[in-house]
């Protein structure tokens, strides 16, 4: 019985916890190894997000992604891609794309199946955070920066390398 009461304690707890989730990480997301990333898990961590493409001129920021993934991720920064061919550049599959991604730059950071970006077929996710910012993507490897509790959102263009001083002077207060 005791059992039980436990279990129904910790359903009405994680009830609780997605309840009040806001709006912006209220996404699942999906890797493209197939595993789910609930965003309402990160809404207390700054998140830097980027779509990406793997046939760009951006596309070696993939090693400074993955450098401050590494460097932060111990201290609640999450990186995350998102594969997309708007500017006709990404590879066909979600396969293809993990497979360039792991043998050719090492990432390790969540990287989403492959979606829309910009214009009326973007995802859900990033409808929002053009919304937020009053800015979409123009071109690969644009990034937007959450900080904590989702109140404020900045946009960098593609030029602005991943570990560039703009970004971290957002992030690194924010780390624990």
């Amino acid at each position: 019985m005791k059992k039980l009461i436990l279990c129904v304690s910790l359903l009405g707890f994680c009830h609780m916890t997605n309840a009040a989730c806001s709006d912006l990480y209220n996404h699942q997301l999906t890797t493209l190894q197939g595993e789910k990333i609930n965003l309402c898990d990160y809404q207390d961590k700054p998140i830097l997000v980027v779509n990406t493409a793997s046939k760009c001129g951006f596309t070696p920021q993939f090693d400074a992604l993955e450098t401050l993934y590494s460097k932060y991720k111990n201290n609640g920064l999450l990186v995350i891609g998102f594969p997309s061919n708007d500017f006709k550049q990404e590879l066909a599959d979600d396969k293809q794309i993990g497979d360039f991604c792991k043998l050719t730059y090492a990432v390790k950071f969540p990287m989403i199946t492959k979606s829309a970006v910009s214009g009326p077929n973007a995802n859900g996710f990033y409808k929002q955070l053009a919304a937020k910012t009053g800015l979409a993507p123009s071109w690969n490897f644009f990034k937007y920066v959450i900080l904590p509790g989702g109140q404020e959102v900045y946009a960098f263009s593609s030029d602005v390398k991943p570990d560039a001083a703009e970004i971290l002077n957002k992030i690194k207060p924010k780390l624990k």
